[in-house]
């Protein structure tokens, strides 16, 4: 069974960019592999056995993008914003007045500290399919906190 990765539409188009210029960096690579193997013995080249590891990461990552993008789902904006669902930007606010604001996105694009955080997170978890004024408690390993749902956007 394919694995679908849900993103968002910037999500795609960042991923594509990078995309873009990793394949961009492939020749100049290449140009350092072909410099490094004009220094002689491969076996104790470092600049040849550098040039190469970079070429790995390089292929991976790109071959990791291409599967990415070949089995997305990009998230739309929910229709209706009664519900916290994938693409749902939530505001929270803690029984101490704390507010926070969390975009509910998928695994790949999740990025904590700017706000994105995956549907299969703790946070993410605890607020999928809560509605506005709903209380939830949200359990992380450093501790357990109560925030009321502000507003789904």
């Amino acid at each position: 069974m394919k694995k679908l990765f849900h993103l968002t539409q910037t999500g795609v188009d960042e991923l594509r960019e990078e995309l873009n210029e990793l394949v961009k960096l492939r020749s100049e690579i290449a140009d350092r592999i072909k410099t490094a193997r004009e220094f002689g013995d491969l076996a104790e080249n470092m600049e040849y056995s550098a040039a190469r590891q970079d070429q790995e990461r390089n292929e991976a990552r790109i071959s990791e993008i291409e599967h990415i993008l070949a089995n997305v789902q990009v998230i739309t904006a929910p229709k209706k914003d009664d519900k916290v669902v994938l693409g749902s930007t939530v505001k929270l606010k803690s029984e101490r007045g704390n507010e926070k604001q969390f975009q509910v996105v998928g695994t790949v694009e999740a990025d904590p500290l700017n706000g994105k955080i995956s549907d299969e997170s703790p946070i993410g978890r605890a607020l999928i399919g809560k509605k506005q004024g709903d209380s939830v408690q949200i359990h992380t390993p450093a501790e357990t906190s109560t925030y009321n749902i502000v507003e789904i956007g």
